[in-house]
C-alpha cells in the first residue's frame, strides 16, 4: 500500500489513519488545525494561529497565511498541514473554503518550487473520503 508520504504533495489529499505516526517514520512534522469551530474568517484565522503555534504578530490574512507556510525559517522542508473536521467546514462555509483553498495550494506550488514539501491532508471525524 503506497502511503501519502510516498509521493508528492497533490493538492488537498486525505490523511491516513494515524497520519502523525506515519509521519514520524518520513521525518515528516505535522501540524494540526481544527476546523470545528470555525465560523468566520477571525476564527479561520485563529484556527491557524493555534494550530501553526504562531505568535499575535501573525497579519491573519491570505497573504500571511501564505507566507508562514512557505517561508524556510518557520517550516520544515517536510512539513504536513493535518486539516481536522475540514469537510464539514468547506460544507458550511463555501466562501471561505475556496480562497483558503487557493491559499493553500499556491504555498503547496511555491514549497515544491523551492525544493520543499508541503502536503494538505484532511482527517475527518467520520473518515468518509467522499466527504470532500
Amino acid at each position: 500500500m503506497i502511503q501519502v508520504f510516498d509521493t508528492a504533495p497533490d493538492g488537498l489529499q486525505p490523511a491516513p489513519k494515524d497520519p502523525r505516526m506515519i509521519a514520524a517514520g518520513y521525518q515528516v512534522s505535522v501540524r494540526e488545525v481544527n476546523f470545528g469551530a470555525v465560523t468566520d474568517r477571525e476564527s479561520l484565522m485563529l484556527a491557524f494561529l493555534s494550530g501553526l503555534a504562531l505568535t499575535q504578530s501573525f497579519g491573519r490574512n491570505w497573504d500571511a497565511l501564505y507566507d508562514v507556510l512557505t517561508d524556510p525559517d518557520l517550516r520544515p522542508a517536510r512539513f504536513a498541514l493535518l486539516m481536522c473536521d475540514y469537510a464539514h467546514f468547506r460544507n458550511r462555509h463555501p466562501s471561505l473554503a475556496a480562497p483558503l483553498e487557493t491559499t493553500l495550494l499556491d504555498a503547496q506550488a511555491e514549497a515544491t518550487r523551492l525544493g520543499r514539501q508541503l502536503w494538505l491532508l484532511i482527517e475527518e471525524a467520520d473518515s468518509d473520503p467522499n466527504a470532500w
